[in-house]
């Protein structure tokens, strides 16, 4: 009621003064003051003439100096694995093998026996004293009782009940992309990779729809707890867009997602290219269908798997056999008829590529499909580009392939690629000065992976502009940008992935009051407090969604 007396006397609902509020519109202007009208933000200035628009029932919020950013974006995320984080085993602080089987052991005392223990997103090779992945032996002494099944991002580790309840044994062949790891006897060892995982997964228990809804409410807060107030959503299944929609309906939605599709759940469809022709064709809807709450971005799909892991697919062979050159997990000749016939029916498409040999075959795959029919100003997607070469980055820029990296890489896992590649090629991973020098801002962005990497966009920056790992070791100083192009990053140039540039990323009249109120100044603080700061409060839509306590 008060908002619609405001609205009728031209009043702000919100006025905040007396802050730093960086608008990151095309000239990085400063204002001292905000106003919102409803869900959009009404105008701003100096604390003196947007405080004119102050009427009886108004909010005004005095910022006290601190600082203000348009709302952020993350542009590479798993958000609904944030919705497990109550019901999943973590091994945040874990350091070695010993340290991983007593917080599983932990989980079984409380799980009823025959029950699954799932665990959070995690890096044994980059965690762990031992630099290797828990077999199954390991955790059977922490679990014998329970079905255990660990994800570490395409590899999952599970333990000798896991395996004898999906029916894997020696004599069990490997999926096709996938791969079951043998101990010297033969055996599975309790290693999974990229489509083997699948043996596993299909035997966990579903949860309901509401139990779904209500998890993907909490990881919506969670994201909003850290500034985030949009956010790609990297891999979603038909069972998550229904998910999304019915918090949409419901107009419960804390943070605006978009969703990177996964209409077979899998990013390596089994399908052949003539079922995906007619699943295309029945679908009904195409890339960017949505509102501003809930949208479809495009298809995704897989090429390699990760330079964390040493499964990158790489033109050079690795360090230690330059015969291997990483996994590619769909054949050039499939990949070519998927991304084809997806750009057939409108839809945009986003592939998973990290090593440069993995960049090849998504531009090639996109070359091919825009001879058919033209991706120019489509805003396909390169996701990641980790090891992306300068020639590439120019062949990217031609067709108007967005690359959407994650710095977070290195933060704590810069020892792992390092290892795998060689100090060489982790010096030049997530090359963002190359990127914006040669593509240029507007086909760029920023995200974390998570849960493969922590959510916290300012660790991110810290990473971006300092090429700092989490112990302080610098990887590729000639590869750092700038505070300004790193907030670009997740604010103005982010907005463009969902072509809504005329909606978020920047704070202007008229524009959707999404807004960050920071702990510290981004622009002067010194770099080792810059992956410190805090978002104090969330503003989506002119609602507060997080307040700091």
């Amino acid at each position: 009621m008060e908002s619609d007396v405001c609205a009728a006397l031209g009043y702000a609902d919100q006025i905040f003064i007396n802050g730093k509020v960086l608008t990151v519109d095309p000239a990085f202007a400063v204002a001292e003051s905000v106003a919102i009208r409803g869900k959009h933000i009404l105008a701003v200035g100096t604390s003196k003439d947007v405080s004119r628009l102050a009427g009886p029932h108004t909010d005004v919020v005095d910022l006290q100096g601190k600082c203000v950013l348009p709302g952020l974006i993350d542009t590479h995320a798993h958000v609904e694995r944030a919705g497990l984080l109550n019901v999943t085993v973590g091994f945040d602080d874990v350091s070695t093998v010993a340290e991983a089987q007593a917080q599983v052991r932990d989980m079984a005392r409380k799980t009823p026996q025959g029950a699954w223990i799932r665990g959070r997103i995690w890096h044994p090779i980059a965690q762990l004293k031992e630099k290797r992945f828990l077999t199954r032996h390991d955790l059977d002494e922490a679990a014998p009782d329970h079905p255990v099944i660990l994800p570490i991002g395409h590899f999952s580790l599970v333990n000798s009940r896991a395996l004898a309840l999906a029916g894997v044994t020696r004599d069990t062949p490997d999926p096709d992309g996938g791969i079951i790891h043998r101990d010297e006897k033969g055996e599975p060892n309790g290693v999974l990779e990229e489509a083997a995982e699948g043996l596993v997964n299909r035997l966990l228990p579903e949860p309901s729809f509401d139990q779904l809804v209500s998890q993907m409410k909490q990881a919506m807060a969670y994201f909003n707890s850290f500034g985030i107030t949009s956010a790609i959503s990297g891999a979603v299944s038909p069972c998550d867009v229904r998910v999304h929609h019915a918090i949409r309906r419901a107009d419960e939605a804390t943070l605006r997602v978009s969703l990177m599709f996964a209409p077979t759940g899998s990013l390596n469809p089994s399908l052949s290219l003539e079922e995906w022709e007619t699943l295309f064709s029945r679908i009904g809807v195409a890339s960017d269908f949505g509102d501003e709450w809930v949208s479809l971005s495009g298809v995704k799909l897989q090429v390699d798997g990760g330079m964390t892991l040493g499964t990158a697919a790489t033109r050079e062979g690795y360090p230690h056999d330059p015969n291997y050159h990483g996994t590619i997990v769909i054949p050039q000749d499939r990949l070519n008829g998927f991304v084809a016939i997806a750009n057939r029916h409108d839809w945009r498409v986003g592939i998973h590529a990290i090593g440069d040999a993995a960049i090849d075959s998504v531009l090639d795959a996109y070359e091919g499909a825009h001879r058919e029919k033209s991706i120019k100003g489509r805003r396909f997607i390169l996701l990641h580009g980790s090891l992306m070469r300068r020639d590439q980055m120019q062949r990217a820029r031609d067709l108007d392939v967005r690359v959407d990296a994650q710095s977070a890489f290195l933060w704590d896992k810069g020892g792992a690629v390092t290892q795998h590649l060689g100090r060489r090629t982790a010096e030049r991973a997530i090359p963002m000065r190359s990127m914006i020098d040669i593509m240029g801002l507007d086909l760029l962005a920023q995200g974390t992976d998570y849960p493969i990497n922590p959510a916290s966009p300012f660790i991110n920056m810290y990473v971006m502009t300092t090429r700092r790992d989490i112990k302080g070791e610098i990887y590729g100083a000639e590869e750092a940008i700038t505070r300004e192009e790193a907030i670009r990053l997740y604010t103005s140039a982010a907005s463009r992935y969902t072509f809504a540039e005329k909606l978020t990323g920047t704070i202007e009249p008229g524009k959707l009051a999404d807004l960050v109120i920071l702990s510290d100044d981004i622009l002067t603080v010194p770099d080792e407090a810059l992956k410190n700061i805090r978002a104090l409060r969330t503003i989506v839509g002119g609602r507060t969604v997080y307040r700091a306590s």
